[in-house]
């Protein structure tokens, strides 16, 4: 039994993740929000009146990554909430800053605001945004001692969806560290168990009588810890950020990164704040800053040292920076608040990580450009050779498609009973559908897995028709970052659609019991669909 096994080249992984991000990104599509009515310009005292407080935010932007390329009119869904009548809000750093349109939807309303970014620090993960309007209900920090086991509920949108949530639990840790891959937050965070979810980032901790005690960032959801910046540095740094100052910041949105061999760690810059100290010195999308003040940064998977550097200068020191920009291999010096970057050599990105194929029994071998042993049929017109490729390019796989074809490419040397696919792809347009299937009788009958990059994700049996056996409607876990990992598991009579490691949705069926297994791509338009790798095992 023989399995393909296809990995990139370039395999650019954040490391020491211990918490990931909350909110997610990117997504495309419109928000319709629908919720109970009703707002004021007092402060909200009961926590059934604190959905009139906290708000959905949707921020637009232009992204670029060292792993993908260019993500244009890329989007993501986060929470905040009001803390001021005027429209004065409260959110996360990552869901916000370096957004190019930052809408908001308030509690009653269908259509949603625009939302101006005041004030932002990346090493607190933490901004503050004026929403067009006032006359807003508005909640107040809560001023006393937080301590392990007292009460709290999450409030915000999980998953990007509409509807407003909250999640009970306790404080689970009064005080643990805010070291992150992505910030750094002064003075530790609280832990907590209200479960929370991609799109919950930015959202209110409260107490039961509708008090902030803390504003939520981070989860880490296998082990059931969410984290939240504590009201006392909150208020303190919000105070700051209404101020229009920017705080232990240089202005951008990134995380740690490392290469495969841990020989090059630093930030990854996913994207600019217009103006900012780093905007001036030429920071780019896709850069990595490798050095601050000549000390090499993220050795240990976060963002401590990065911060640290920040916080034992002000805003108008001079800070000297090394850069790698990914995409060209060039290695830039230059200055915060002093000269611009500048290229002063370049490395070869190229050989920082290798490809490899496996098999059943786990055992590698040599990364392979081959697509031995696998054969495809095409759904709808025949296409012609112009019109379709399929084809293995630098360890990845390529579907180039212009025109109306569905094309399936599986693996034609093995029939499966069970069997698991995993993909991992690239998200480079908006009009993708990718495919996984299972039980194959090519132009026949199978099993589809079908992800839409407009939300919708379903399970069909394909038998000279369709039908659905299951279907949803979720921008929010699709399009998270540069990538996607899809699998699709179908296991006796159960298929099983995984989403990004996350079980997405799982349903019985008995028409087919054997057959080939592999991918597939449909779009609306030209496309050149891009699979970082591509799996077969059994499970």
């Amino acid at each position: 039994m023989t399995i393909k096994h296809y990995r990139p080249l370039l395999l650019f992984a954040c490391l020491l993740m211990v918490v990931s991000l909350a909110c997610n990104l990117p997504f495309v599509g419109e928000v319709s929000i629908q919720k109970p009515t009703g707002k004021g310009t007092k402060a909200v005292t009961t926590l059934t009146d604190v959905h009139k407080a906290v708000i959905q935010i949707e921020a637009q932007g232009t992204f670029l990554d060292p792993e993908v390329g260019l993500e244009v009119n890329a989007a993501g869904r986060g929470s905040g909430f009001i803390i001021d009548s005027s429209g004065i809000a409260v959110t996360n750093n990552h869901v916000v800053t370096g957004a190019a349109l930052v809408k908001v939807w308030v509690d009653g309303e269908t259509e949603p605001r625009n939302a101006q970014v005041l004030g932002y620090s990346e090493c607190n993960d933490l901004a503050v945004i004026k929403i067009d309007g006032s006359d807003f209900s508005y909640l107040d920090w809560y001023d006393g001692e937080i301590s392990t086991g007292m009460e709290i509920y999450l409030a915000g949108f999980p998953l990007g969806e509409p509807e407003f949530s909250l999640t009970k639990g306790i404080v689970s840790k009064e005080h643990t560290s805010g070291d992150t891959s992505w910030t750094a937050v002064s003075g530790g965070v609280i832990a907590h168990d209200a479960t929370s979810n991609p799109g919950n980032s930015g959202g209110p901790l409260v107490d039961t009588n509708g008090k902030v005690v803390g504003v939520n960032f981070a989860s880490r959801s296998d082990a059931n810890q969410y984290f939240a910046i504590p009201a006392a540095t909150g208020k303190t740094i919000v105070a700051e950020l209404e101020k229009e100052n920017n705080f232990e910041s240089i202005g951008v949105n990134g995380t740690m990164v490392s290469n495969e061999d841990g020989s090059i760690t630093g930030v990854w810059v996913s994207s600019v704040a217009s103006g900012s100290p780093a905007d001036k010195t030429g920071l780019k999308p896709g850069d990595i800053i490798t050095q601050m003040e000549g000390l090499v940064v993220g050795t240990d998977g976060t963002m401590g040292d990065y911060c640290s550097i920040i916080r034992t200068h002000d805003e108008k020191s001079t800070l000297s920076l090394t850069v790698l920009r990914w995409p060209t291999g060039e290695v830039l010096e230059g200055q915060i608040n002093g000269r611009e970057l500048e290229v002063v050599g370049s490395v070869n990105t190229s050989s920082s990580s290798s490809g490899s194929t496996t098999n059943n029994s786990g055992s590698s071998g040599s990364s392979s450009d081959s697509l031995d042993g696998f054969d495809y049929f095409v759904f709808g017109s025949k296409p012609n050779d112009n019109e379709l490729k399929i084809f293995m390019q630098d360890g990845k796989l390529h579907f180039q498609i212009s025109g109306d074809f569905w094309p399936y490419l599986y693996y034609s040397e093995k029939s499966y009973s069970d069997v698991m696919v995993t993909t991992v792809v690239e998200n480079t347009t908006r009009a993708q559908r990718t495919k996984l299937v299972c039980r194959l009788d090519p132009g026949n009958s199978w099993y589809e897995f079908w992800i839409s990059a407009d939300g919708y994700y379903q399970i069909d049996y394909w038998n000279g028709g369709v039908t659905n056996l299951t279907d949803f409607e979720s921008s929010s876990v699709i399009f998270t970052g540069a990538t996607d990992t899809y699998a699709a598991e179908c296991d006796g009579n159960e298929l099983t659609l995984y989403i990004d490691n996350q079980k997405i949705a799982s349903v019985s069926d008995s028409h087919l019991s054997s057959g080939y297994a592999g991918v597939g791509i449909s779009a609306d338009g030209n496309i050149d669909a891009v699979f970082d790798s591509f799996e077969i095992a059994t499970p």
